[in-house]
């Protein structure tokens, strides 16, 4: 995961295509918006977000424990999706519309005891949302 940057700050960052502006998390040689094969410069992901749509996951697969949040959150711009965490899962505590802001959260460890790290989106003191569930 080349788009989570652990030094300092956890922070996101994307590829701005230089042509359109589009944004991806992913290597690219061309873009997928312009077809543009003119480049990308990295760029930081705003860290907090608004959470624009989500669903609360009950049947996973084996091992990931449920129900958990999977959603899409806007930060400033560039879309993110990711889990909601620290919140309980269910739609009395997740609102459209809610403010979040960029986590660590533990991913497991391998056979050597090194942890990995992955991110997600957990809700910022006070956010209310829309009041509006999906």
């Amino acid at each position: 995961m080349d788009y989570l940057v652990l030094d300092g700050d956890p922070r996101l960052v994307s590829k701005q295509c230089i042509t359109c502006g589009a944004r991806f998390f992913d290597r690219r040689n061309a873009c997928a918006a312009c077809f543009s094969t003119a480049g990308f410069r990295d760029l930081d992901v705003a860290r907090e977000g608004t959470l624009t749509a989500y669903t609360i996951v009950s049947h996973a697969a084996p091992g990931i424990p449920v129900p958990f949040v999977a959603g899409v959150v806007d930060c400033d711009g560039t879309t993110v999706r990711g889990s909601v965490v620290n919140v309980a899962a269910d739609p009395e505590h997740v609102r459209l519309g809610m403010k979040v802001r960029l986590t660590t959260v533990p991913a497991g460890v391998d056979a050597a005891g090194t942890e990995a790290v992955g991110y997600g989106f957990e809700p910022i003191e006070g956010s209310a949302g829309s009041g509006k569930e999906r």
